[in-house]
């Protein structure tokens, strides 16, 4: 008898999971109620499309399992991606002063579009597998708490039943999944939301002849200043492009849409530098500005009881303020999870959901938690403020980036928990602790740590006063 799985939401989340399922099922069918474009371009189902996204090692690492036969590192590369070395290729401005640069190395992250990213990997799931995306809204569940059978749909012919022997929910921010879930009797769902009021603006530029190379940069916020926060960065992109993407909190941080205002706020940041570069590129979009930022999580793995051939992963479990750059990776983690148990006890397996919920939990829980930590202490921040817990956590965690300003040893835990490489615990490691303790051995960086090719590209680009 043939074994139909069905995926809600053809994003980045939707078309690792079918890849994932394409492994143990006979058809995987993915909907979407949007038509999909045929090349890299922005469609209206992703409302922070057009800003920066960030792929982490511990993402990609995740994403190179999923799909068979595709090296997804190289396609994305083939594609247009860029790849950044954090510990040599990115100059970075943080809370506690400035990133230095080293030439050991380190994590790895790729840098482009969201809309390059999602259509090379619709691309490589279509052409590697036999999934198929159908164009469909999907209404609600079928079957009871105990197990799923099935996704009502609406399509152009009407609406109709699609039976299935397994169901992904990967429909992104706007997931239905608690009103479903309901609807079947599962009524104790937890949810949480963590809002700094965060508004992105973002506009592309062309890249400078000569600054190809020019590391990606960016200024970040300071939750700890007791004012709203402001943030900017330089973002190498396909196409010989820079994507700059501004975001503020609520409360006077929030950067405006207007292009001469863009520019103004990027030159009243803590450093100047991302005005004093762009002032010299040349735009090449409009500015685009989306709200759909907050932190919002769903505690589906505690419910009492959870259904059998149901699954709920990507912005559908959790969404993540974007400025941390962690919800791509967060959704091809949990793929990732699902690929493993399904690989293990196949599409019928008792108790598959939920260890696949509960896993998918643990990526969730450790970006979660970095996001939130620093979001509560923006003024004006709805559903959290911080507690004694997080207070002790934040005086190790500025103290540990502080050293990270001038120490390798803590520079490295940093960027693979940021990664996602590896868990929190990488911070309580014996010599992180000690290193963290003992400060940084280096001076802190007076000003960017640009080399002096990279100096005399900033002086030629800047046509500011600074």
């Amino acid at each position: 008898m043939s074994r139909r799985a069905v995926v809600i939401g053809a994003g980045l989340a939707g078309m690792l999971a079918a890849a994932a399922l394409s492994a143990v099922a006979d058809e995987v069918v993915v909907l979407d109620r949007d038509e999909l474009p045929d090349g890299p371009e922005h469609r209206k189902g992703l409302p922070q499309g057009r800003h920066a996204h960030l792929l982490m090692a511990g993402g990609l690492a995740a994403m190179e399992d999923l799909v068979p036969g595709v090296s997804m590192r190289k396609h994305l590369l083939a594609a247009g991606a860029q790849e950044i070395a954090l510990a040599s290729g990115m100059v970075a401005l943080t809370s506690e002063g400035w990133f230095r640069r080293w030439r050991h190395p380190g994590p790895q992250m790729l840098t482009c579009t969201r809309a390059l990213l999602d259509w090379a990997i619709r691309g490589a799931v279509l052409a590697h597998t036999g999934v198929e995306i159908r164009r469909a809204q999907a209404l609600e569940l079928t079957g009871s708490w105990q197990r799923v059978t099935g996704v009502r749909v609406s399509t152009a012919a009407g609406e109709e039943e699609l039976a299935a022997d397994f169901v992904v929910d990967a429909s992104g921010r706007g997931s239905r999944a608690v009103k479903w879930l309901a609807a079947l009797g599962v009524s104790d769902v937890q949810e949480k939301t963590v809002d700094a009021g965060l508004v992105n603006a973002t506009r592309l530029y062309r890249t400078p002849e000569g600054a190809e190379r020019f590391p990606l940069t960016i200024v970040q916020a300071n939750p700890y200043l007791g004012r709203p926060g402001r943030s900017g960065m330089v973002l190498p992109i396909e196409g010989g492009r820079w994507m700059v993407s501004l975001a503020g909190t609520r409360g006077g941080g929030e950067p405006p849409s207007d292009p001469d205002a863009f520019l103004r706020y990027t030159l009243d940041l803590p450093d100047p530098i991302v005005g004093r570069l762009i002032s010299g590129a040349e735009p090449l979009t409009d500015v685009h500005v989306s709200r759909s930022t907050s932190n919002h999580r769903r505690y589906l793995e505690k419910t009492r009881h959870w259904p059998e051939r149901l699954v709920v992963i990507g912005d559908a479990l959790a969404t993540f303020n974007p400025a941390y750059g962690q919800g791509m990776s967060v959704a091809a983690l949990g793929a990732q999870v699902l690929s493993r148990e399904l690989r293990r006890a196949g599409l019928a397996g008792p108790g598959l959901a939920r260890r696949v919920q509960r896993g998918a939990a643990r990526s969730v829980e450790a970006a979660w938690t970095m996001a939130v930590s620093q979001d509560v202490w923006f003024p004006g921040t709805r559903g959290g403020s911080p507690g004694v817990a997080d207070r002790l956590v934040t005086a190790y965690t500025r103290r540990m980036i502080r050293t990270a300003t001038g120490s390798y040893s803590a520079a490295s835990a940093v960027w693979d928990v940021t990664s996602l490489t590896t868990g929190p615990t990488r911070l309580l490691r014996p010599s992180t602790v000690l290193a963290t303790l003992s400060g940084p051995p280096l001076p802190a960086a007076v000003g960017a740590p640009l080399t002096e090719e990279e100096r005399g590209i900033l002086r030629e680009l800047d046509r500011t006063d600074h």
